[in-house]
């Protein structure tokens, strides 16, 4: 809990400034009918609505221990799919902003946009992820050790899906921006001693030598894919392969990252993957039944019931960690991280229906090989994540 009034006004800055983000994407009504009525091409498929969203918590103590990367929360929202050319006139200001700025630095993303079989989504993720060495005991800074790191951030991403004409495989890019807070900002020591005390843990004593405050910013590219399929789901049983790609740049990660996830099961989503908290990921894109609505019936484009097995194998070159090497623009504790890191992971995904709405739940078990030189071991931790849709 925090300590003192300072604590409390860095807790009462830190909700506020993502609070104030938020209300920034949530659908402008006054604006949409100005642009309506003075334009008259603001259609409802091109204007901003939340269809569901996923609440993702990841932790190390699912895996029996409780250090390094030791613990991730994040909240999903997901937007109705976008069919054809967008307009940033139709979208709230910073979701319009952020589409010029992604117009002007990447034109490539939107080239095939209005393409009969593109659809495009929103994502908005709000996330804590927090950092501690091995010995909880210690007060004083351990220099062979990972620093006392934690991250709060907002993330704001375009999922932009294309089926090739022709092509018997389709593809899912990703552009998602990042900004947060590194640091006591980013209120991962308060979170942690709160947990902690709920559950009778012991807590860690070290957390006033962790990183500086410092802003956080990170800008990820990926892409995935996967083989075509029509409809919602892959009915009946079924297995497909997903491949991916992606680059993350910023004081977050500077990281260069492929792999491949397998997956075998009953009634399959038409979706890209289960993965565990990183940018540039998320498992609700565009749906690929969106350009078929007014050719199939209800049954065809809605989702079912189902249950599927994954696993992923992920390889990744790292320039940059802010848990490993630290605050970027001032000096601070850090260790020397390795270039090369590999990722596996296993677990089940459901999807059901409740009162019409689909729901889902996947778990995830997920090993990560050594990240800096001091490192005893490999890292291993479980994720959990629940999904719905509106």
């Amino acid at each position: 809990m925090p300590r003192n009034a300072g604590d409390l006004d860095h807790v009462a800055h830190s909700f506020v400034s993502l609070a104030l983000a938020c209300t920034m994407l949530c659908p402008a009504p006054s604006r949409a009918e100005q642009w309506q009525d003075h334009q008259g091409h603001c259609t409802p498929e091109r204007e901003l609505h939340w269809r569901g969203g996923t609440l993702r918590l990841e932790n190390d103590l699912f895996a029996g221990t409780d250090s390094n990367y030791t613990n991730g929360v994040a909240l999903t929202l997901v937007s109705h799919d976008m069919e054809g050319r967008l307009d940033p006139g139709c979208q709230p200001w910073a979701l319009g902003l952020y589409t010029r700025l992604l117009g002007w630095a990447d034109p490539g993303f939107w080239r095939s946009a209005g393409a009969e079989s593109a659809s495009q989504n929103v994502v908005m993720r709000a996330g804590q992820s927090m950092y501690t060495p091995e010995d909880k005991a210690r007060t004083d800074l351990i220099h062979d050790d990972r620093p006392y790191a934690g991250l709060l951030y907002l993330s704001l991403a375009w999922n932009r899906r294309v089926h090739p004409e022709r092509a018997g495989y389709e593809m899912l890019d990703v552009r998602e921006l990042s900004l947060g807070v590194i640091g006591p900002w980013s209120l991962a020591e308060q979170s942690q001693n709160f947990v902690h005390s709920m559950r009778g843990i012991e807590r860690f004593n070290g957390w006033d030598n962790q990183l500086h405050n410092e802003p956080a910013f990170q800008l990820a590219l990926e892409r995935k894919y996967k083989a075509f399929t029509r409809g919602a789901v892959q009915p009946g049983w079924g297995s497909d392969l997903i491949g991916n790609y992606g680059l993350r740049l910023g004081n977050i990660e500077t990281a260069a990252s492929t792999g491949v996830e397998l997956r075998a099961g009953w009634n399959i989503p038409n979706d890209f993957g289960s993965y565990a908290i990183r940018p540039g990921v998320e498992n609700r894109p565009p749906s690929a039944a969106a350009n078929l609505r007014s050719a199939q019936s209800p049954s065809v484009t809605a989702p079912r019931p189902g249950v599927h097995a994954f696993a992923n194998l992920e390889g990744k070159a790292v320039a940059w960690d802010f848990s490993l090497d630290g605050n970027m623009f001032r000096s601070s504790h850090r260790v020397s991280r390795r270039p090369w890191v590999a990722q596996a992971a296993i677990g089940i995904s459901s999807q059901w229906l409740v009162s019409g709405h689909g729901v889902r739940l996947a778990l995830m078990r997920v090993w990560r090989t050594r990240e800096f030189d001091e490192q005893l071991g490999h890292h291993a931790f479980g994720s959990i994540a629940l999904s719905f849709e509106i």
